[in-house]
């Protein structure tokens, strides 16, 4: 009960910010104040209704699935570069979602899915085996550099370098080291050797350092951006998302303009009720209201691991570990690229950021940890 409550309290607060900061790019794109949220909310009906079916079916069905989740999810990835199925914002001629006929979807939000249940799944069945070189570690490091790091272009036209499949979905290096994430985790929960996860730690700090000093020049302007958003040399023509949004997280103070009054969201902000939803959150609601925000996922969090820690079994645990995981990371990597704590790479605020296909989603993976929950153990039972 108490995480279904934070989910649909995290869910009826992300509506009401997704339309305050939305309806003046609604009204200036599509005519109508509430084209976004009519759009979100029908999606979230339907989320919440797959959250409650899924969390009444047993979870360990999710077994039989798991790997061919993952194909179908992989080869999704794929055609988002055939013409006329992959679509999007054409952001340096990279697309993002594939559209068959009005139904329109992001292949990554279900390659996040289909990651979870396929570790869950083989790492569940390994136990002893994990801690070994060959059984713990190399299949599944292939499997997460086979989803997300094969360094090549994505589309025709785009300037950046990008990894994997993932980034054929021009999602780029964040979702790239949110799957990575989500990965280690469940194999270190899993029970591979302590040693591996440090060199894995070392390796992570390597490449930040290969960043930091030049070594590595992926997309250098945005590190530059990153490092002094203000410089004047390029104020005219980059940086300008994230300079307009340390403006509005800065003109919120400590309690914000109000509810609706944000000033950033009449299309100075780009992505106001997207990526950059938590701008808009600082700005309206100030730093009190999205500490509370931020209190409440962290509250979520903290109660996803105490289902996992209380699993019935290794499969519901590593599943529960997964999924808490990922909204964790998801969490943290938007709000630190929103307030320039990373460089500017768009990924979206689970239950917040408008977008059908993540909401489902998220609220059908909130229905697996519901499933896992009620299949705890009572104290008599133990």
């Amino acid at each position: 009960l108490p995480y279904l409550l934070l989910v649909l309290t995290l869910v009826g607060v992300g509506l009401i910010m997704l339309f305050s900061a939305s309806f003046p790019s609604a009204y200036y794109e599509e005519g109508n104040p509430a084209y976004y949220l009519i759009r979100q909310g029908i999606f979230a009906i339907l989320g919440i209704t797959a959250m409650f079916i899924v969390g009444k079916i047993n979870y360990e069905r999710y077994r039989a699935v798991a790997k061919m989740l993952l194909i179908f999810s992989i080869i999704l990835l794929v055609l988002v570069l055939i013409p006329g199925i992959g679509t999007g914002r054409l952001t340096h001629g990279a697309q993002r979602w594939i559209r068959l006929g009005p139904i329109q979807f992001q292949p990554s939000e279900i390659a996040k899915v289909g990651i979870i249940l396929y570790f869950a799944d083989s790492i569940s069945k390994k136990k002893d085996k994990m801690a070994t070189l060959r059984y713990g570690i190399v299949p599944y490091v292939i499997m997460a550099l086979g989803v997300g790091v094969s360094a090549i272009r994505s589309t025709q036209g785009h300037d950046d370098d990008s990894f994997g499949l993932v980034a054929l979905c021009s999602v780029g290096p964040i979702l790239m080291v949110l799957l990575l994430g989500i990965g280690a985790v469940m194999m270190y929960v899993g029970g591979i050797r302590n040693y591996w996860v440090g060199l894995g730690f070392a390796l992570v700090l390597l490449v930040i350092y290969a960043f930091a000093t030049g070594l590595i020049t992926y997309n250098s302007s945005r590190i530059d951006i990153w490092l002094d958003p203000f410089n004047e040399e390029w104020m005219r023509d980059k940086g300008y998302q994230i300079r307009q949004s340390l403006l509005s997280i800065g003109s919120g103070g400590l309690f914000g303009l109000g509810l609706g009054k944000s000033r950033q969201k009449f299309l100075f902000l780009p992505e106001e009720h997207n990526d950059f939803i938590f701008a808009i959150i600082c700005e309206e609601l100030g730093l009190v209201g999205a500490t509370i925000i931020m209190v409440m996922f962290a509250l979520l969090i903290i109660r996803g691991y105490w289902i996992a820690l209380h699993a019935r079994d290794r499969f519901g645990s590593l599943l529960a570990v997964g999924v808490t995981t990922q909204i964790a990371l998801q969490v943290f990597l938007n709000i630190a690229v929103v307030t320039n704590l990373l460089p500017n790479t768009g990924i979206s605020l689970p239950f917040f950021s408008y977008g059908g296909t993540a909401l489902l989603m998220q609220l059908g993976e909130m229905g697996i940890i519901l499933s896992i929950s009620r299949d705890i153990p009572t104290k008599k039972a133990r």
